[in-house]
């Protein structure tokens, strides 16, 4: 039975009565209304066209739903990993291409695999490295990334893409003053509608509703303007030499990218032992190649970036071909042009794609993806390994976080295991039906919950929605505004900035303010390469720790008059002993502390030098690993030399198995060994030979007199 809970899940949901099949129903429609725009906005937001997304939403989510333990978690297109899709693959393809795509496919197995193994082998406490204050610190600074992404496509712009993701902002900034005006009312009409209707009508799908008026706009006033054009017809000589620079330089770029393929091809090839030297000089031309290919990636920016700042007033031919296309500002006296402004879009061997309106998302292609396992791209998978270990545990970590808010509120119980083998399973399964990386969504999550979800049977039903869309729907998104979308994630994303989680991280311990400021510094700093920044906030967490760990709290105690010992240093009238050193060491000893332990014991001596006994309040030792051993039985060597016995109250079980499976339990003996403070005092005192008269026994007496009263 237990068995059946892990494979199949599903089986133990509660009976489908018809109430709850119902309210399921509901539940899956009114997420799927939800679901399919956000779906093709982070989309686009992974760098890939917006019908992936709808490829993610379909199987994607019902997998999950039949195979996690969440019955209300709704698996799909999300910011935050849609967004690290976009950064973990951008260094090795073209946003957009084809093998960008088969990358962003083949990043949702990997993904799929490691949190697989993850749940299968119950490791599913390996999320706990990422501690809170860095997941809050990393996702302000993802919702303030993403929300910045978008800026270019609500003004109408386009943005660069470069190594510097803050840079690229700044370029659409400097460009503001070229602001598409029907782009941005279209955008603040979306942010209008959705602001409103979650106002005055929070339960109306409020995103469907911006997305079908503003595309039932777009299509009535023709919002979208493309032409065509030879790089022959701009007639400002310095544009055209710009652009067939540019163009031969992505022509070089493309040339360069091939023959590394070519040369990665022939590698993989190569499984002979007795052919070494070969693949050394392959690897030797491949990393050349690499670096040719870097040099000239960014002549390619630097020419787009250029393009990009032009604008041109079309002057119409008697065809097309005739057109003239002359720069905005030097647009000849008495000459008419068509009245739109465009803008260089792409360039290729075609010639120039020219953008004179506003952007949409365009043609979907009808249908079911195509069932087919991803391109696997041997030599890529080690260097896309890191980002999708960095996208299974931060995905995991958002899908699981919601989960488990959800859960205390239906008081059902969730199994990060079993959650890791659902999103795994639903990763895997995506990238056969051409899907990008997933995970769990709050803002449809809560949707699906506010909407009364029972089981996961409404995953489901919101899958199949996404299905007869995909199938029926499709021409209908054809003249949805891309500002639209752009204004979809940024109200999405909103939620997602959370400066009071740091602030409260800060109030709680500075280090835990520290790891997330600097996560958040970090991945601004380092965006659009967002894994650098997680794994600096990872690193200096797990850092503090240790630090904080090294130099565990040590207290010199003296017997309060309730019968307690309390820090001297707090009360420091207390009584003590002369003959007795009492001290507590709050924290573990192992190889990081055990050096400070060892100073702070021969320090309470040094202090003490009429000190007979040395006694250790051990209920706060958790752990004792071979570096803590090693010194404990130096240490009692030490003590013993110059007189000094050292005894110990309070060990734990785990701690004292240790002493008997080495030979501790020789060096400190049982006679020293004491299951409390008090039992251990009456021994000490036994041994000095003292009377039972309380100035005689001053740790002992606060005791008597307490229980006098």
């Amino acid at each position: 039975m237990r068995l059946n809970a892990r494979l199949l899940p599903f089986l133990h949901w509660p009976p489908l009565a018809k109430r709850s099949a119902k309210a399921d129903l509901v539940a899956g429609i009114t997420v799927a209304l939800v679901l399919i725009p956000q779906s093709m906005a982070y989309a686009q937001l992974g760098g890939l066209p917006a019908y992936f997304g709808l490829y993610a939403a379909f199987l994607p989510g019902i997998v999950a739903a039949l195979w996690g333990s969440s019955k209300q978690l709704a698996t799909g297109p999300v910011a935050v990993v849609s967004l690290l899709t976009a950064s973990s693959l951008a260094p090795f393809a073209a946003i957009g291409t084809e093998k960008f795509i088969a990358m962003a496919i083949l990043l949702s197995m990997l993904v799929g695999f490691i949190q697989l193994l993850l749940g299968v082998f119950r490791l599913g406490v390996v999320v706990n490295f990422l501690s809170h204050p860095v997941i809050v610190g990393f996702t302000n600074a993802a919702a303030i990334i993403i929300g910045l992404s978008q800026l270019s496509k609500l003004l109408g712009l386009s943005m660069g893409r470069t190594d510097s993701f803050l840079r690229d902002v700044w370029g659409v900034v400097e460009r503001v003053g070229d602001t598409h005006l029907p782009t941005l009312i279209m955008g603040i009409a979306a942010f209008a509608i959705m602001w409103g209707l979650k106002r005055l009508a929070p339960r109306l799908p409020g995103v469907l509703i911006a997305v079908a008026l503003t595309t039932l706009v777009s299509g009535l006033i023709g919002f979208e303007h493309n032409g065509k054009a030879r790089i022959d017809q701009i007639a400002d000589p310095q544009i055209r030499t710009l652009a067939e620079e540019t163009l031969a330089r992505q022509t070089r770029l493309g040339e360069l990218e091939d023959s590394v393929a070519t040369l990665r091809a022939e590698l993989n090839t190569q499984d002979d032992p007795a052919t070494g030297q070969l693949v050394a000089a392959l690897n030797y031309e491949i990393d050349l190649l690499q670096l040719q290919i870097k040099d000239a990636e960014k002549e390619v920016q630097n020419g787009q970036r250029a393009l990009r700042k032009f604008a041109f007033a079309r002057i119409p031919g008697a065809s097309a071909d005739s057109d003239i296309y002359y720069a905005h500002d030097s647009l000849p006296p008495a000459v008419v042009s068509d009245g739109h402004r465009w803008r260089i879009a792409s360039l290729s061997e075609q010639g120039v794609s020219l953008v004179g309106g506003g952007a949409v998302v365009g043609q979907i292609p009808r249908g079911l993806p195509n069932i087919e396992p991803p391109s696997l791209q041997w030599g890529l998978i080690p260097e896309l390994l890191p980002a999708a270990l960095v996208i299974s545990l931060v995905g995991f970590m958002e899908a699981i976080s919601i989960a488990k808010a959800m859960a205390a509120r239906t008081r059902d119980r969730i199994d990060p295991n079993q959650e890791l083998i659902g999103q795994g399973l639903a990763n895997v399964v995506g990238s056969f039906s051409q899907a990008y990386p997933v995970s769990g969504s709050f803002s449809r999550s809560a949707v699906n919950l506010n909407a009364g979800a029972v089981t996961g049977l409404s995953s489901v039903v919101a899958g199949i929605v996404v299905l007869i869309t995909l199938l029926f729907l499709t021409p209908l998104l054809y003249h949805l505004p891309q500002a639209v979308l752009a204004a979809v994630i940024m109200m999405a994303v909103v939620g997602l900035v959370n400066f009071a989680g740091m602030k409260h991280a800060w109030n709680t311990h500075k280090h835990d303010g520290i790891a997330s400021a600097v996560t958040f510094i970090a991945t601004l700093v380092f965006a659009p390469e967002l894994d650098i920044g997680i794994l600096i906030g990872v690193a200096l967490a797990v850092g503090l720790y240790l630090y904080r760990t090294m130099k565990p709290r040590v207290a010199l105690l003296g017997r309060y008059r309730d019968g307690t010992f309390r820090d001297i240093a707090v009360h420091p009238s207390l009584p003590t002993d002369e003959r007795i050193v009492v001290l507590r060491f709050d924290g573990s000893l192992y190889f990081a502390n055990v050096a400070y332990f060892e100073d702070a014991i021969l320090e309470a001596v040094s202090t003490h030098p009429k000190a007979r006994f040395l006694l250790i309040l051990g209920d706060s030792i958790n752990q004792l690993d071979a570096s803590g051993e090693e010194v404990l039985h130096h240490l009692v060597e030490r003590l013993e030399s110059i007189g000094v016995t050292l005894v110990f109250s309070g060990l734990k079980k785990q701690i004292r198995d240790i002493m008997l499976r080495t030979d501790l339990s020789e060096v400190i003996r049982s006679d020293n060994l004491f299951s409390n403070a008090d039992a251990a005092l009456d021994a000490i005192y036994a041994q000095i030979g003292a009377a039972q008269s309380p100035e005689d026994r001053p740790l002992k007496s606060q005791v008597y007199n307490f229980l006098a009263r």
